[in-house]
């Protein structure tokens, strides 16, 4: 489900890690701040077509805003971008 580059970013601060390292960023933070909600509050497509999605997540330390922005990889979207801003 992750692109081979991925952007990815916490309030403010982001950096392109390749896949594996996003993964290990992504269990990471989802270890500290158990899962309690997640919804989608919004879908949509940039200008060149790329979708996206911006949900709400709420979890075990408060609520963050998430954008997830896709891209095709091999004909399957895949995530390109994951951000995570502290509400």
């Amino acid at each position: 489900y992750l692109s081979p580059s991925v952007e990815v970013g916490f309030d403010g601060d982001s950096q392109n890690m390749n896949a594996t390292q996003t993964e290990l960023v992504l269990k990471n933070f989802f270890a500290k701040n158990a899962a309690g909600k997640f919804d989608i509050v919004h879908q949509g497509a940039g200008p060149d077509g790329t979708p996206y999605a911006v949900g709400r997540y709420t979890g075990r330390n408060g609520t963050y805003r998430v954008f997830i922005g896709l891209k095709a990889n091999k004909s399957t979207p895949a995530i390109d971008k994951i951000d995570f801003t502290k509400e």
